[in-house]
């Protein structure tokens, strides 16, 4: 072809093939996994994090024991798994983060992406706190005896004494009284500490942004080689942990109420389950999309995200072997039923275990072990958040921020921003700002509004059959056919009835009344935010481009059957094949080859 038709010819494509083809070389290449065990266990880090060990434990034993396993299971198969795979393959086929992959597939959808980092903002900004005060309690692991074992320090309140200091923590429970994490870390009985910083908090949050910034500031190529030491380390011990709580007295009396069924609590806990299996699975904030489009394009996603549905549920359940096996321990010194030791929430990382592992022989190895463990179940998550943003915001603007040295300052930036914003939270009674963002932040609320829109988009507006089509072009063969009857009637409709029985019967908002007006608007905007970001950008999207363009793909999204309809029912024709314009068959070529080439 001469230069003059190739010119013209080029002129047709899309500004994406013309960038590709007069690339510029100061852009650096996107990154890739060096290999699959990487974006397994950078996978496993994120979505096997804190809410395995203290949530799914206590969700079970609140909900009636093994019969949380039923909604559980059903909210999993019929929501969890196909959005986690509906997002790690999009990630994958799209080489792109968490906006402009929607971007890709829809342009009205993009609000669906932005709307999952509103999510994930929300996360890096209060979710390290977390790590914050695992540090705190790992410091002072190493003092013999530990500093929540006796109620004789100078932060224990002057209340009366209770027989004995163990009994007192019992007591604690029931009045929120006398406790370490709340007087010592939180200083909730000290009113000269509101809304001052609480210096050796704020420094132990310092600590954290800067091991996260250093597993991090190099992209994949630091990310995949913490995680081989990260994602391991807390399964050792977890498995340390079980075998010395099944050994102790008491031990089966507290697994026992964990699982014991309570089949009259069977119509109250599914609100409960899919809030569980959202957050379980990290589904609906972008992560599992970013970490998807570090794949080649030929990785099996597929069996991937099996393998790791079924990892993550499995860590879920042996978690609460270790964690009731120990407060079953607990109950039985102090001679009370179990429920009266279980805290929920944080209470239970942070202060009913701690305590009951105070209570055993060697009780400081015990409690450096549990925390070690608690810091990298959530260093794994808070990195993988603080890469899903970056990586969205790199890929939305490529030019400026895949330069040499640019990634490093993007994410020095998030987290100065992000430490900044959290110090409210280290300040004297921060506890209550922190519950706000962990309630309403991340809520079930807005996690089933975004994955509604998700399957809507995938199933309905793009395409199930075409979707589909790509991910058996990059796999090799196809799924199994429920996932796309998930994503276009199953999955939506679960989490439409369950977020309309939440919105009819529970107004939390109404939780924080006796903390002010203040409260309620802050919860409302958490809430707000992140589902406003959908239709405002659909509207966008209407104004300024045609009605023609916005429900269609990109053209430069590789298509293995184009001339397929992209969707089908019942062998019928719904919505007919969306040809792709004709290309230079030599740019065509190239498009196929870079979808196989490694990473440079």
């Amino acid at each position: 072809m001469c230069v003059r038709a190739y010119v013209s010819e080029l002129r047709k494509l899309p500004q994406t093939y013309q960038d590709k083809a007069i690339p510029d070389r100061e852009i650096k290449p996107r990154g890739k996994w060096a290999s699959n065990t990487e974006f397994i266990l950078a996978m496993a880090g994120e979505i096997i994090g804190l809410g395995n060990v203290w949530r799914f434990p206590y969700l079970c034993f609140k909900n009636g024991g093994g019969v949380f396993f039923i909604p559980y299971f059903v909210f999993l198969f019929f929501c969890g798994i196909p959005v986690f795979f509906l997002e790690t393959a999009l990630g994958q086929y799209t080489s792109e983060g968490g906006v402009t992959a929607w971007r890709k597939i829809c342009p009205m959808a993009e609000g669906v992406g932005i709307a999952s980092q509103v999510i994930v903002s929300y996360l890096n900004i209060y979710y390290i706190v977390v790590l914050a005060w695992g540090i705190f309690y790992l410091f002072n692991s190493f003092q013999n005896p530990l500093p929540w074992s006796s109620c004789d320090n100078w932060w224990n309140t002057s209340k009366p004494d209770f027989q004995a200091c163990l009994l007192n923590f019992y007591i604690y429970l029931k009045l929120v009284k006398s406790a370490f994490g709340y007087n010592r870390v939180l200083r909730m009985n000290d009113p000269n500490s509101d809304g001052k910083i609480l210096w050796d908090l704020a420094l132990c949050l310092l600590a954290a942004w800067i091991i996260c910034y250093f597993c991090i500031f190099k992209g994949v190529k630091s990310t995949g080689k913490v995680v081989y030491f990260t994602a391991t380390f807390p399964y050792l011990m977890l498995i340390i942990l079980f075998i010395r709580g099944v050994t102790l007295p008491g031990a089966g009396e507290g697994i026992k109420y964990y699982l014991l069924p309570d089949f009259r609590r069977l119509s109250d806990v599914w609100s409960d389950a899919g809030t569980q299996v959202f957050f379980s699975y990290a589904v609906c904030q972008g992560v599992l999309t970013a970490l998807g489009s570090y794949n080649t394009y030929n990785n099996n996603c597929y069996r991937d995200c099996l393998a790791l549905c079924c990892l993550n549920s499995a860590t879920s359940i042996f978690a609460g072997f270790v964690v009731f096996s120990v407060l079953g321990f607990m109950a039985y010194e102090l001679q009370v039923p179990v429920e009266e030791v279980t805290a929920s929430g944080v209470g239970l990382a942070f202060m009913a275990y701690p305590k009951a592992l105070s209570m055993l022989p060697g009780s400081s190895l015990w409690a450096v072990l549990f925390f070690l463990m608690i810091i990298f179940l959530g260093l794994d998550s808070q990195f993988v958040c603080v890469e899903s943003l970056a990586t969205a915001i790199i890929d939305l603007f490529p030019h400026y921020l895949r330069r040499r040295g640019a990634r490093e300052i993007l994410v020095l930036v998030i987290a100065v921003v992000c430490f900044l914003l959290a110090l409210p939270l280290v300040c004297g009674r921060g506890i209550v700002l922190f519950g706000l963002i962990d309630a309403y932040g991340a809520s079930g609320l807005t996690l089933l509004f975004i994955a509604i829109f998700e399957c809507i988009v995938i199933g309905w507006v793009y395409g199930a059959d075409r979707f589909f089509h790509n991910i058996e072009d990059m796999v090799g063969y196809p799924p199994i056919p429920v996932l796309k009857y998930c994503w276009m009637f199953i999955t939506p409709f679960i989490c439409g009835i369950t977020l309309l029985y939440n919105l009819g019967q529970h107004n939390r908002i109404l939780q924080y009344e006796e903390m002010g007006s203040s409260y309620r608007v802050i919860a409302a905007l958490l809430i707000l935010t992140p589902m406003m970001c959908i239709p405002l950008y659909v509207f966008r999207t209407l104004y300024y481009v045609s009605i023609i363009t916005i429900s269609q793909s990109n053209y430069d999204l590789r298509q293995a059957q184009p001339h397929k309809p992209i969707l089908t029912l019942c062998r019928r024709v719904i919505f007919p094949a969306q040809v792709k314009p004709y290309i230079n068959v030599a740019l065509e070529t190239n498009e196929k080859l870079a979808m196989h080439e490694p990473d440079v």
